[in-house]
């Protein structure tokens, strides 16, 4: 299947309309708990649009991308994150301390990060959507880069869920078939697949979105519009308070409940979506994005675009920086359409003809092995499963998952373990040679070893060590300990640390 240039471009511009639209309509109700009915915006309309870090943040991710093209990754990421972001709330501030101390990716996400499963992540999956349309195992790939900057667990899934729907939505508008794409490329057993199948279960059983809504709080409670003890009207004693922080489940499912129950009326999802309070600027943005991308603008109703226009507005960017390409952030959805389609090439170069100016689709949307013919290949959501554990660092030869047992809290005399998983990009034998600089006084014979790999005729060559030591004569509170990775004969090596706390 092709899709045509002017068609594609026309799905990005719906994108990020019903973005735009989403978050302002949601905004005046983000952090409340209630349900309301809704039928239009009801702040004032003199203010137009209203900022909002949804969309914003993915300019700076689009500025990044620009620069560096399909090489663009978390570390990349991570610097434009503090260097062009002033946002500090919840997950945001955690790991830009984290990171601002030296913790590693991987680490900074997940460090006394109470926030970890929120939204902060979700809600900037478009940009990778729109750079890879009709591919979802492009736009998960650099889904993953960006989440694990400042997510894991349930707020990782969360971004990875909404890029492969958002991107399949490039070349399927059956709602119920890209709600299956994307649960394909997260843990079938995670809190955000349950809540998903709880809004899917409601609406097929004709319960009304508000008894969805219910319901879907009821399985993966949340606490967003708890925390602030804001309500709408009393409170609802069968709503449980969910944990501090986890906010992704119960939040997409209300954003994919309000894209059922809408059946395609854009107006609907706008009014279900920020009706169900919680981080409804979130909500009802990406709702708002996924009919955006099926339906082209032409779904948008015009009353939604007058008071707000095309402008584009922001609060988390900081614009007395210039950035090191010296272009100027977008300021509207059409200049931001734009550059995002010139862009697209450089992410989709094989998949995009010159020639008749149009992207080839994918026939398969799903996370499947590819080559079947091979005895065993990772899919993509076994990927994420174990790079969500701990710190992926890779190089040309191979990548390597890092991952400290139960944190990175030591104690004196007490063993740790961590585990180094390996994935060899090349297809013959050979050996990985490791070397960990652990203090002297530790006990360990893990300070120097080699892990060979072996060509069984895999579509890629894996391999695990289990790393055990004794940490001794604790003098510091922290421990950043080097670690080099390479494999025999080669040149390429992998410079990371393990970082430690003393507990």
């Amino acid at each position: 299947m092709k899709l045509k240039f002017e068609d594609y471009k026309n799905k990005v511009k719906g994108c990020f309309l019903g973005k735009n639209i989403g978050g302002t309509m949601g905004a005046p109700f983000e952090g409340k708990r209630g349900l309301i009915d809704l039928e239009y915006y009801t702040h004032d309309l003199s203010k137009g649009v209203l900022p909002n870090d949804d969309l914003d943040l993915q300019l700076i991710w689009l500025a990044a991308a620009q620069r560096f093209g399909k090489n663009v990754n978390a570390d990349i990421l991570a610097e434009y994150w503090l260097g062009y972001i002033v946002a500090d709330w919840s997950e945001y501030g955690v790991s830009k301390s984290n990171m601002k101390s030296g913790l590693p990716i991987g680490l900074s996400n997940r460090y006394n990060n109470a926030h970890k499963d929120s939204c902060g992540c979700f809600i900037r999956s478009e940009i990778w959507a729109c750079l890879a349309p009709g591919r979802p195992e492009i736009a998960v790939k650099y889904a993953y880069e960006d989440g694990v900057i400042d997510h894991a667990d349930e707020g990782l899934w969360g971004e990875i869920f909404c890029a492969a729907l958002e991107s399949a939505a490039f070349c399927e508008k059956d709602i119920r078939k890209l709600i299956d794409i994307a649960l394909s490329y997260i843990p079938e057993n995670c809190a955000l697949a349950l809540g998903v199948n709880t809004a899917i279960e409601c609406y097929e059983k004709g319960l009304t979105w508000k008894e969805a809504y219910k319901k879907i709080m009821q399985t993966v409670p949340g606490g967003f519009g708890l925390y602030l003890g804001q309500f709408v009207g009393d409170p609802d004693p069968e709503i449980p308070k969910g944990p501090l922080g986890f906010d992704a489940p119960s939040n997409v499912a209300i954003a994919i409940m309000s894209v059922l129950y809408a059946e395609g009326d854009f107006s609907k999802a706008m009014c279900i979506s920020t009706g169900c309070c919680e981080d409804a600027d979130c909500t009802a943005g990406t709702a708002g994005a996924i009919l955006g991308i099926i339906y082209g603008p032409e779904c948008i109703d015009e009353k939604w675009l007058v008071p707000i226009g095309d402008e584009i507005k922001t609060v988390s960017v900081d614009r007395t920086k210039k950035l090191p390409e010296g272009d100027a952030l977008p300021l509207t959805v059409t200049d931001l359409t734009k550059r995002i389609a010139k862009l697209m090439p450089t992410f989709m170069q094989e998949y995009f003809d010159p020639d008749d100016i149009s992207v080839e689709m994918s026939d398969e949307l799903y996370d499947v092995r590819k080559k079947p013919g091979y005895n065993y290949a990772r899919t993509n959501r076994e990927r994420f499963e174990l790079r969500n554990r701990g710190m992926k660092k890779e190089n040309s030869l191979l990548e390597t998952v890092i991952i400290p047992i139960d944190g990175i809290e030591i104690e004196e005399g007490k063993e740790k373990q961590v585990e180094i998983h390996f994935e060899s990009f090349l297809r013959h034998h050979q050996w990985i040679n490791v070397s960990i600089d652990f203090p002297e006084e530790w006990e360990t014979v893990h300070r120097k070893f080699n892990v060979p790999i072996y060509d069984s005729c895999d579509h890629s060559m894996f391999a695990k060590k289990t790393i055990r030591f004794i940490p001794r004569e604790l003098k510091e509170g922290r421990y950043d300990i080097p670690v080099v990775i390479g494999c025999e004969g080669k040149l390429d090596k992998i410079h990371t640390k393990l970082v430690f706390m003393v507990d």
